[in-house]
């Protein structure tokens, strides 16, 4: 296993700890130390793909299992928020079920022998939702920072509907396409 391959396997394995720090009320810091876990997580999914393009060690292990602990990751925070009543159930569905759409839409096109790379919504979704996951963890209990955070929910919304519709837009003939293997 190569070293971009073993940071992803990291990260995944970075969620049961995630988790326990999270919901665990009894730990003392604990939302600190999942607020450390999960931007480390965050890193390492920056980190795994920057190795591997640069070091020519992109492998079909880390094809799929990069994207899946990503998703892995976002949704058990989104859920863990769910749970501790600082986010709606539906926005939570809404954000994990675009990350569905958008993963079919990957598998119908990789069947086509076509590659979806990420678009620049998308990218700047991901960002504001690592920020927002990080600060709903955290949950600093200061008026300010809970307007930042009720403003990150809903600016990651938007920015998730957003990027599934400019992906959706911009691939759609894939949906419509036959499959020509």
């Amino acid at each position: 296993m190569n070293l971009p391959n073993k940071i992803t396997t990291a990260r995944v394995l970075m969620i049961p700890l995630y988790l326990v720090f999270m919901l665990v009320e009894q730990i003392p810091y604990g939302r600190y130390i999942a607020g450390v876990i999960f931007t480390l997580a965050a890193i390492t999914d920056a980190l795994d793909g920057y190795i591997a393009r640069k070091n020519n060690l992109i492998t079909n292990f880390g094809k799929f299992m990069d994207p899946l602990a990503d998703k892995l990751l976002v949704s058990s925070a989104l859920i863990c928020f769910v749970e501790t009543h600082q986010m709606p159930s539906w926005v939570a569905i809404i954000i994990i079920g675009r990350e569905f759409i958008v993963s079919g839409f990957r598998t119908i096109a990789a069947d086509n022998g076509l590659v979806l790379a990420a678009g620049w919504w998308g990218k700047i979704k991901t960002n504001v939702q690592i920020v927002m996951s990080v600060m709903l963890t955290v949950n600093l209990d200061f008026a300010f920072i809970n307007i930042l955070e009720t403003i990150s929910i809903y600016l990651a919304l938007a920015l998730t509907i957003i990027s599934m519709m400019d992906y959706l837009l911009k691939n759609h003939e894939i949906l419509f396409s036959k499959n020509n293997k």
